[in-house]
Formats: C-alpha cells, structure tokens, sequence
C-alpha cells in the first residue's frame, strides 16, 4: 500500500494541488480505510484486484476529474454529500454563508418567529441540508433547474436525516415555488463571466457549465433573480448570495438598488477576499468587514 500511494503521488504531481490527500482518498475509497490506517500498514499488501482499482481511479484523477466526482461524495460544513457530474462540488468557502445562515436563523428561533429558509439554485442541497442539520426549528425550501440536481438534493436530505425539513422544487429561480415569505433566502448562483468559464482538464472544467456560467459579467442570475425577492421576504430579514472578487462591487450596487434602505455588507473568505453578500432589510448601510 505504502507503494501504491507514492506511485500515486507521483502521477498527481502535475494536476491537483494536494497530490498526497488525493491518492489517500482514492485508496481509501477503493479498500474501504480511513486514510489514517495506511500510516501504520503501509506494508500491507494490495490485491490485484483493489491494484487495477486504484490505478484506473489515479489514471481518471490525472485527466483532471475532480475526486469528489470520482468517489461519489465530498465534505462539507462537517457532513459527506453525494455529489455527481450533474452538480458543483461544494467549495469551503460556501460554507461563510451557511455560519451566516445558521446565526441569524438561531436568532430568529430565540424570538420565537418563524426560519423559513430558501435556497435557490441548491445543486447538491449541500446548503439547505447544512442549515437544517444545525438548525431543527428551520422550514427549507430550495429549488434548482436541473431535475437531476434536485434528485441528488433530496438523496442527501434522506441520507442527512432532514428529509422532513427540506422541500425541493424543480424549476427556474423561484418560479416553482408556493407563495410564502421566508426569513432568510440564500443563492450560490452561477457568477463566472462566460469568457473566464475553466476548460479541461482543470477540475472546475468537468463541473456542469449551467451551475458555472454566470452570462458577460457574471451576474445574469442574480440580476434575474433580485427583483423576485422584496414580496418574498418577512421584515428584517436575511439575504445571502455569494460571488467572487471581480463581481463583488458590481454585485453590492445591484443590491443596494433592490434594497435601499437595507443594510448591504461584503464579507470576506478565509483567504481576506470579497466572497459574499448580505442583505439586512429594514436598515440603511453598505459597507465592508
């Protein structure tokens, strides 16, 4: 084994950034051990079986798909979620907006008010469940275009215990959803300019274009989806979207027209980037943290 992890590593040198976790992981999917076992049984051996395995899954990595592709599930915000080509890998700084989320929602249920939660755009549902996980009073609704998403979504609820909290619905933004308001609404939308979309063999390149494209500038969606909010919103409520650095000023100006008199704030990721937004409403602000 300790032989097949630095053949491993060698081959991964040249496309992911963490060569070493990734030929643990795939060896750890393929004979079912926690990647801490092989540090004390390097020198056990690999059947042919689990040998041919594991070369066509380090051979499939060095093509650039991404490993959550390739074992089926990825980490987040403390869980495993199923994750196939049809959804965007759940990213670590995504999860910035879920502690956001979960804050305010905690301070919604201390006041004895409803948290009604939406997600649009759910993909793997990663958000939605993550909120209901940490949040057992939360009412979550999520939709997505893609039916083949919302199934991936509804398999993690399932798998996650918060199927009962969780209704998803197939459709464009919000057109799917009953006429109801909600305390906070969340949106990890497409904000990739066209032109800057990865091509393969990056890892970001195999993810599904529709969950990446974000049209010219980035934020076709949520110039789409903005307007739909204000009726969809209980007073002093929460919104959340996240984006990258080069869309964030552009991004804040739309909301702050959408919301003027709510308190409009950037915050920033684990590397001290712009990363995402929330909207306060009923306050008058926009600023920085």
């Amino acid at each position: 084994m300790g032989e097949a992890l630095s053949w491993a590593n060698s081959q991964l040198r040249e496309i992911s950034e963490s060569p070493r976790t990734d030929a643990h992981r795939l060896l750890s999917h393929v004979t079912d051990r926690e990647p801490s076992w092989f540090m004390a049984n390097d020198a056990q051996a690999l059947s042919s079986h689990d040998l041919r395995r594991y070369s066509a899954l380090v051979w499939k990595r060095r093509s650039g798909v991404p490993i959550a592709y390739i074992i089926g599930s990825s980490g987040f915000f403390g869980a495993t979620y199923a994750v196939d080509p049809n959804v965007l890998v759940p990213r670590p700084e995504t999860e910035h907006l879920v502690e956001a989320a979960i804050e305010f929602l905690r301070r919604v249920v201390r006041e004895q008010c409803e948290a009604t939660v939406l997600d649009v755009g759910t993909g793997s549902g990663a958000l939605a469940c993550a909120i209901a996980r940490a949040v057992p009073e939360a009412i979550v609704h999520a939709t997505d275009i893609s039916a083949d998403a919302i199934a991936v979504a509804k398999r993690n609820a399932r798998q996650l215990g918060v199927e009962a909290q969780c209704t998803f619905f197939t459709g464009d933004l919000t057109v799917a959803l009953p006429r109801k308001r909600y305390a906070c609404i969340i949106a990890n939308l497409p904000y990739i300019p066209t032109a800057q979309l990865p091509r393969r063999p990056q890892s970001a390149g195999f993810e599904p274009v529709s969950a990446l494209d974000g049209g010219a500038d980035g934020l076709d969606l949520y110039r789409r989806l903005l307007p739909q909010l204000s009726a969809m919103l209980i007073p002093r409520a929460l919104v959340l979207f996240e984006g990258a650095p080069p869309v964030m000023k552009t991004l804040a100006r739309l909301c702050c027209e959408h919301f003027p008199t709510s308190n409009v704030t950037a915050h920033r990721d684990y590397a001290r980037l712009e990363r995402f937004i929330s909207v306060r409403t009923g306050r008058v602000a926009h600023r920085t943290e």
